[in-house]
C-alpha cells in the first residue's frame, strides 16, 4: 500500500474514533438526563407550583387580607394500602394570609404494620404556587401499627400575592388533595429466646465438672 493510501486509512480511523466517542458521550448524556429528569421535574414543580404542587415554607405570612377563601380537603388511598384515610373536617374558610391548622385521620385496618407515603396537589393548579405549607404529615413517611389510628396535622396559609394574579383574582375555593401510596415497612430482626443459641436454636447447658 502506498504512503498516501496508509495516510487516508489513518485519517479514516481517527474520524471513526471521534464519531464513536461522540456517540458514546451523547448516549451517556441522554441516560444521565433521564435519571435527572424526575428530581429536576419535582424541583421545577416545587418552585413554580406547576401541576398544583404546593410550596413548603418555614415562616408564617406577615400580611393578612380582608378577603376570605375556602379550602376543601380531599383524601385518597391507592395501591391496595389498607387504610381508612379521611380529613377531620371537609373544609375551612379563612382570610388570605391567615395561618390555619387542620388535620387528617388515618387508621390501619390490617393486622400487621403498614406504611404510606402521601402525594399532594391543589386545584386549580395555578393556585399551587401560592399554597404554602409550614407543617405537614406529607413531609415524611408514615407507619401505622395494626389497628392504629393517627391524627395528622397540616399547617398552611394562602400567600396574599395570589390576589395580584389576574387569573386567580376572583378565586373563592381551593381544593387540597392527598393520596397515600403503600411503602415497604422494615421487618423486625428475630431475636433468639434467652438460653438458646442463635445459630443452632438449641438450648445451652452448663456442664459441671466431675
Amino acid at each position: 500500500m502506498s504512503e498516501q493510501g496508509r495516510e487516508k486509512d489513518m485519517k479514516r480511523e481517527r474520524s471513526n474514533r471521534v464519531i464513536a466517542a461522540a456517540s458514546f458521550a451523547f448516549v451517556a448524556g441522554m441516560v444521565g438526563m433521564a435519571y435527572a429528569a424526575v428530581p429536576l421535574y419535582a424541583m421545577f414543580c416545587q418552585l413554580t407550583g406547576y401541576g398544583g404542587t404546593t410550596q413548603r415554607v418555614e415562616q408564617y405570612s406577615d400580611k393578612i387580607l380582608d378577603r376570605k377563601i375556602t379550602v376543601r380537603f380531599d383524601a385518597n388511598v391507592s395501591g391496595g394500602l389498607p387504610w381508612d384515610f379521611q380529613p377531620v373536617q371537609r373544609d375551612v374558610t379563612m382570610r388570605i394570609g391567615e395561618t390555619t391548622q387542620i388535620a387528617y385521620r388515618a387508621q390501619n385496618e390490617f393486622n400487621v404494620p403498614t406504611g404510606g407515603r402521601a402525594s399532594f396537589n391543589v386545584t386549580p393548579e395555578l393556585a399551587g404556587a401560592y399554597f404554602n405549607k409550614v407543617e405537614c404529615f406529607c413531609f415524611t413517611d408514615t407507619t401505622l401499627k395494626p389497628g392504629e389510628t393517627l391524627e395528622m396535622p397540616v399547617v398552611f396559609y394562602v400567600d396574599p400575592e395570589i390576589a395580584n394574579v389576574p387569573e386567580l383574582a376572583h378565586l373563592k375555593t381551593i381544593t387540597l388533595s392527598y393520596t397515600f401510596f403503600p411503602i415497604d415497612v422494615a421487618k423486625p430482626v428475630a431475636v433468639a429466646p434467652a438460653g438458646k443459641d442463635a445459630r443452632t436454636d438449641k438450648t445451652q447447658t452448663t456442664e459441671i465438672g466431675g
